[in-house]
C-alpha cells in the first residue's frame, strides 16, 4: 500500500489496460486484506482515498479475475467491509402503468 497517485494510475493503465481518467473508481487492497485505496478522477484531478478496517478483511475477488464492475450498492458494501458478492442487483424498476 505504498503506491500513491502516479503508481496506482500506472497500474490501471499498464496492468488493467484501462484509463485512470475515465471517472471510474479503481480499488486496490493491501496484502493483509484490511486496507483499501480508491483512485478516482473527479474531472479536475485524481482523488486518492484510503480506509483501514479495524476488524475483518475486505471481500475481494481472486487475482485471476482482473477488473470487475460493481453496482453502487455492491461498492458501498465492499467499502463497509461487508460481503458484496451477496448483493442482488435488480434491473431498473418498471414504470407503473395506469389502468
Amino acid at each position: 500500500m505504498r503506491k500513491g497517485f502516479d503508481g496506482l494510475s500506472a497500474q490501471v493503465r499498464n496492468i488493467l489496460l484501462l484509463d485512470p481518467f475515465s471517472g471510474a473508481a479503481f480499488l486496490f487492497r493491501g496484502k493483509k486484506g484490511n486496507r483499501l485505496k480508491a483512485l478516482v478522477w473527479d474531472g479536475s484531478g485524481l482523488c486518492l482515498n484510503a480506509k483501514r478496517l479495524e476488524r475483518g478483511k475486505f471481500v475481494w475477488p481472486r487475482a485471476g479475475e482482473g477488473a470487475l464492475r460493481l453496482s453502487p450498492a455492491q461498492l458501498a458494501m465492499l467499502i463497509e467491509g461487508l460481503n458484496w458478492k451477496q448483493a442482488i442487483v435488480h434491473d431498473a424498476p418498471a414504470t407503473p402503468t395506469l389502468a
